[in-house]
């Protein structure tokens, strides 16, 4: 990772995808492509547009500040030893910013973000539609000014924003099903009464 003023720069070919698709497999695993996958794939697609990432959660917030959240909502994307990215999550915080935060690490994270923003840099952030690379204070300032966002955080205190989660996740097959090996012993059975005697059709005892 390489430290370009207010950058971190991760690695990896510029993409300028314009389409972005979210496939879940049938294992569960959730990739991004800018091409459709075939119709017999078997794996869940969502369309979307780069930098969609998501809105913080609205419950709680202020009226005004829930509407603003809602038509622009704000999506922060970070690295690990990214002393930009703990900058630009400071100034969102500091500021009573509602927003979802998406963490990139992992190759996939990596790859994830050059579909979604053409770049490989952090931190990345969207305002809706809108996409800013790399952390300046006085730019985000101006574009969160413009979308609306409150000068002074009107944040209640007991205000949490969701926690941070990676870009890509991938998830874990279901537990097998337990063995029959394992299962409970069946309770013995009672035999059943012997037939009556053929000599004897009708069972009567003397």
């Amino acid at each position: 990772m390489l430290l370009l003023g207010g950058t971190c720069i991760l690695m990896a070919l510029p993409s300028h995808a314009q389409q972005v698709y979210r496939i879940v497999g049938p294992d569960g695993k959730v990739t991004f492509s800018d091409q459709p996958p075939p119709a017999a794939g078997g794996g869940k697609v969502t369309a979307g547009t780069p930098g969609a990432g998501g809105a913080a959660t609205s419950a709680g917030l202020p009226f005004e500040l829930r509407q603003i959240a809602s038509k622009y909502p704000v999506t922060l994307y970070t690295g690990d030893k990214c002393a930009p990215c703990g900058s630009a999550r400071a100034m969102l915080m500091s500021r009573g910013i509602p927003f979802t935060e998406k963490t990139v690490n992992s190759n996939e994270d990596i790859d994830a973000l050059q579909r979604l923003s053409g770049d490989a840099s952090l931190p990345f952030m969207t305002i809706a539609g809108q996409q800013l690379k790399g952390y300046s204070d006085a730019e985000w300032t101006q574009f969160l000014n413009a979308a609306g966002y409150p000068a002074n955080s009107t944040l209640p205190a007991s205000y949490r924003n969701p926690a941070a989660t990676p870009l890509v996740v991938v998830s874990k097959p279901a537990a097998a099903a337990t063995p029959a090996a394992n299962a409970a012993p069946r309770a013995p059975t009672t035999p059943a009464a012997p037939p009556p005697s053929v000599s004897n059709p009708a069972g009567i005892k003397f």
